[in-house]
């Protein structure tokens, strides 16, 4: 099957409509920066199918890093990741009953061989995991690498303004 060229770099993807809400954080940051995405809704456990099916013909859309968001037994991002060679970020998603940290387990808890990179809990996690795609991403584009420096200096040049102006106030 032939690679598509302009389709998206990133798949986002989720296990329900409830994460809907924290995962737009992700798909700000892909829209900031540029990267064309798409963003699905597929179940490890109510649509088993399409989620192997999802994981094995992404390679082949032009997909270079997956990130999936999961609750609970968040099997979303291990089932994906064993069965493709891409990339996949995992991003807990809070629970009501244990706050995210079955969620948080069952992602970070993978056997050997099918690495899942997990980040934080929720809404921290889910910025973290478009800006560790990005990253990824940047190694084979310079522009792309250049634009998340200007970013990390926009953050840090942030936290002095901050820095002064509570210094100011504490004087």
């Amino acid at each position: 099957m032939k690679k598509k060229i302009n389709g998206p770099l990133v798949s986002v993807v989720m296990g329900s409509d409830s994460d809907l809400e924290v995962v737009r954080e992700a798909v700000k940051i892909f829209r900031d920066f540029s990267i064309p995405h798409e963003v699905r809704i597929i179940s490890a456990h109510r649509s088993p199918d399409e989620a192997v099916e999802f994981a094995k013909r992404a390679e082949d859309r032009g997909i270079k890093v997956i990130v999936a968001a999961a609750g609970g037994a968040a099997h979303l991002p291990g089932v994906i990741a064993s069965h493709t060679p891409l990339p996949v970020i995992g991003i807990p998603m809070e629970t009501e009953a244990l706050k995210g940290m079955d969620s948080l387990l069952s992602i970070v808890q993978m056997p050997a061989g099918v690495p899942v990179g997990t980040m934080a809990i929720g809404r921290p996690g889910t910025k973290n995991a478009a800006l560790f795609a990005i990253e990824i991403l940047a190694l084979l584009d310079g522009r792309l690498m250049c634009n998340l420096l200007k970013y990390k200096k926009e953050m840090a040049k942030k936290v002095k303004e901050k820095d002064k102006k509570v210094r100011e106030c504490f004087v």
